[in-house]
């Protein structure tokens, strides 16, 4: 059984967001993403067809949706039902916000 840390071989890069897949099968996919600082591009909205279930572990973020903002801080999550348009707002810039994101049909 291989044991996993979600604090381990955290990667500071302000340019890009590092995707770890931790496990993936035909109806399930578990995701580390570390953010620094970035968010969606202007005008650019996910839409996606499978639902999605995201945890902040650490940091901050602000998800945008059609008609609302949501705040979210460690500890905290929102499951998000496919075909929901959203996308990232705001991430910290100065620390990783690390995420954990379960994509499921």
């Amino acid at each position: 059984m291989d044991k996993i840390s979600f604090y381990n071989n955290i990667l500071v890069d302000k340019k890009s967001e590092n995707f770890s897949e931790i496990f993936k099968n035909e109806v399930i996919r578990i995701e580390k993403i570390v953010s620094n600082g970035q968010k969606s591009p202007e005008n650019f909205w996910y839409e996606q067809h499978e639902s999605e279930f995201v945890l902040v572990l650490k940091g901050k973020a602000l998800l945008e949706f059609e008609n609302e903002t949501l705040e979210l801080n460690e500890g905290e999550a929102v499951n998000i039902p496919a075909f929901t348009k959203h996308r990232v707002k705001y991430t910290h810039l100065n620390e990783p916000t690390i995420w954990l994101a379960i994509f499921y049909q």
